[in-house]
């Protein structure tokens, strides 16, 4: 329970009490209260000042309503039967209709993956050089050459929807009948232990009592009756839960993995925030275009192209190692959905058989959370010169792992030849010089369950090196740049594109073995063949078996062919220490959205408050916010910001902020004084009076802003 806040001065004055004509002082009615997420106070929010305020009922006995706030409005509404979005009453799209609030709707695609990554990232602005991608893609250790295997490819997906129609409507259901009840994504806390029935007939249902947890509805829309179920079960008796939104504790498994004490309690994380606000960073940046004027206003259908990489110069002969054509990379805008891409740019690339489209589709059909997907290719001239574009989703913050891990020349030491008379250093460890194993096994978990995708797919990667596997964040790799060389290596005369699939797939697994071997050497010296007996004496001395087990498989050519499921029992147990580690970095970001997730609802009651008060004149009224039912708004806004202690100095509590703000938003018959400025009037009203003030004036504003005034 939350302890009274201090008496000011103006709490004394309680024999002056006055109503205001035409409020009510009784409750609200049960079916206007809401149900939501609650648990516990808002009290002592990092150091923002004393207790908070003063004892009230916290708990309300549960109805039948198991209507959900809405974003602007959040109080239970009876069912009406209109679209809710389209409404007068909506409060979303009408409350901010005045404010020029795009409303634009996107209907979700049942087809497609909530966890599909919404963008894609090169390397930042760094001079790092690249290596030479066939030091990748060949063999290591010879064996007797290998024969060719059958390419694979994905059954196709399928998606089923259903719909519905009226259970006794002899013709086409009219315009202006009842909407569907739209169940709503915010669940009722009583439902979980509450067990449902499947809905009866309308004709039983109308003749036999409903069953539990069913209510019989009915409407009456242009002389047709309409009748449906409701099958929101009802809540057991003696159930309680809060009648508005309170801020609740972490949850115990959380609470307990945090490795700082001095985390925040409230708030999110300094360093998740700081994260996400560099991602909106580098994902709203922008060039001056009268500084670099090489870079084209618009490409295509994309726009606001940002260079994520030094663009080369314009004379530039000597081309990149990688692709054998000198590659620029841009972050881009799409203008058909305002979403941002990054784009590579191959230089002077003329396409001439649009036949290799066909493996592009086939790349464009791959989602994976650990490959870049690739979106679309096309030809442009916008640069001046014929180029080829593929445009792919952006990860803002991304870095190449050669800048992440190959990037400090000192690591290089132990595999240099050293002048006579000058012995090794000390001997590389892990955690001293060397990458932990643990990181190591993350890092092939990512990388082999992403080749695993592909291979299925009947595609290969064929850029599994370290300038084209982005790492955004702490662990999390992502395969960049794939589909480029089937486009570019593409043979015409081949009447199959997929005949070479089964040798290049065969090469991804070397290219593997590589990434891994200079992961565990913290060099890329490591691979080179003068080197290799040094490096693997590195990994036998300060690694396991099994990481040394698996490099010699992935570096050996074997008389059969191999596939990227042969690693799976090297990984072993390793692979559920990663779904662990996942699962409980998900347990944590859940965490610290739960203590945002109220923010934008309380922001959106300020705003609507902040039109309200103190506004100079309204319909040719300069008394306009000082008369009525604005005035009670005034005294409200007092009553949040401007309270002050017995000795005078300001009262500031948060806590009493944010809670006074959730009753108001949830309406609670709880009664509240409010005092005038000048200590001659005190105002006793409930939130659900101040609630329906607060309403029907900012109704007022936004009829008035539409013209409808």
């Amino acid at each position: 329970m939350c302890k009274e806040p201090p008496r000011s001065k103006f709490r004394l004055l309680r024999e002056k009490w006055t109503n205001v004509p035409g409020i009510d002082g009784g409750g609200l009615a049960d079916a206007s209260l809401t149900d939501s997420y609650f648990s516990t106070s808002f009290i002592g929010v990092n150091g923002f000042g004393s207790p908070a305020e003063t004892k009230y009922p916290m708990m309300q006995r549960m109805t039948n309503s198991s209507s959900s706030p809405s974003l602007l409005n959040d109080s239970a509404k009876q069912y009406a039967g209109h679209d809710p979005l389209t409404s007068p009453n909506s409060s979303l799209f009408n409350d901010f209709a005045a404010l020029s609030v795009s409303q634009r709707r996107k209907t979700p695609n049942p087809s497609a993956s909530e966890f599909i990554p919404k963008g894609g990232s090169t390397s930042r602005l760094s001079n790092v050089s690249q290596s030479s991608m066939s030091a990748f893609s060949q063999a290591l250790f010879s064996h007797p050459s290998m024969g060719s295997p059958a390419t694979a490819g994905l059954a196709p997906g399928m998606s089923l929807s259903a719909g519905s129609s009226p259970l006794h409507s002899p013709k086409i259901t009219p315009h202006t009948s009842p909407a569907p009840r739209r169940r709503s994504h915010t669940p009722n806390p009583a439902n979980y232990m509450v067990p449902t029935s499947a809905s009866a007939s309308v004709a039983n249902a109308v003749s036999q009592p409903p069953s539990t947890g069913q209510v019989i509805q009915k409407e009456t829309v242009g002389g047709t009756t309409y009748f449906y179920t409701d099958t929101t079960p009802a809540p057991l008796t003696g159930m309680v839960f809060p009648n508005y939104h309170i801020y609740h504790p972490a949850a115990p498994h959380v609470a307990y993995m945090q490795p700082k004490a001095n985390a925040p309690s409230f708030f999110m994380a300094d360093e998740l925030r700081q994260e996400l606000i560099n991602r909106h960073l580098i994902t709203m940046a922008q060039i001056d275009q009268a500084d670099i004027p090489a870079v084209p206003a618009e490409v295509d259908s994309y726009h606001s192209l940002f260079p994520l990489e030094p663009l080369p110069p314009p004379n530039r002969i000597q081309k990149t190692s990688n692709f054998g054509y000198i590659t620029s990379c841009y972050k881009a805008v799409n203008s058909k959905d305002d979403l941002p891409y990054c784009l590579r740019r191959i230089h002077g690339f003329r396409l001439v058989n649009t036949k290799c489209m066909v493996l592009v589709d086939m790349w464009k059909k791959i989602q994976h959370s650990n490959i870049v997907t690739l979106r679309e290719v096309f030809t442009t001239k916008a640069f001046g010169e014929h180029s080829l574009v593929f445009a792919y989703d952006f990860h803002a913050g991304g870095e190449t792992m050669m800048s992440r891990h190959f990037n400090d020349p000192s690591a290089d030491a132990y595999f240099t030849k050293r002048k006579w008379g000058q012995h090794d250093g000390p001997l590389p460890r892990q955690h001293a010089g060397l990458l932990p194993e643990s990181l190591i096994w993350a890092y092939i978990v990512q990388l082999s369950s992403a080749l695993r995708t592909i291979h299925t797919a009947g595609l290969a990667c064929r850029v599994m090196d370290p300038t084209k596997i982005l790492v955004t964040g702490k662990t999390r790799l992502r395969v960049n740049c794939v589909g480029i060389f089937d486009v570019l290596t593409f043979d015409n005369s081949q009447n199959n594109p997929l005949a070479l699939m089964a040798q290049f797939q065969q090469a991804d697994l070397i290219s593997l073995g590589k990434v891994v071997l200079a992961l565990a050497c913290n060099s890329l010296s490591g691979i080179q063949r003068e080197n290799l007996q040094k490096a693997m004496e590195l990994v036998t001395i300060n690694y396991s078996s099994d990481l040394k087990n698996l490099i010699l498989y992935l570096l050996t050519d074997q008389n059969r062919l191999r596939s990227v499921n042969d690693i799976m029992p090297m990984i072993g147990a390793r692979f559920y220490t990663q779904l662990d580690a996942a699962q409980m970095r998900n347990d944590v970001i859940e965490e610290d959205l739960a203590k945002e997730v109220q923010n934008g609802r309380l922001f959106r009651l300020l705003a609507k408050l902040g039109t309200i008060n103190e506004r100079p004149e309204f319909q040719k009224d300069p008394t306009w916010s000082e008369t009525g039912d604005r005035y009670l708004l005034k005294l409200f806004r007092d009553h949040l910001f401007h309270q002050v202690t017995e000795a005078g100095t300001p009262w500031i509590d948060l806590s009493h902020i944010i809670s006074c703000l959730n009753k108001l938003d949830a309406g609670v018959p709880e009664k509240i004084s409010l005092i005038s400025r000048d200590e001659k009037s005190v105002l006793v009203v409930t939130y659900s009076d101040l609630k329906r003030c607060f309403e029907n004036t900012f109704q007022e504003l936004i009829a008035a802003a539409n013209g409808q005034l």
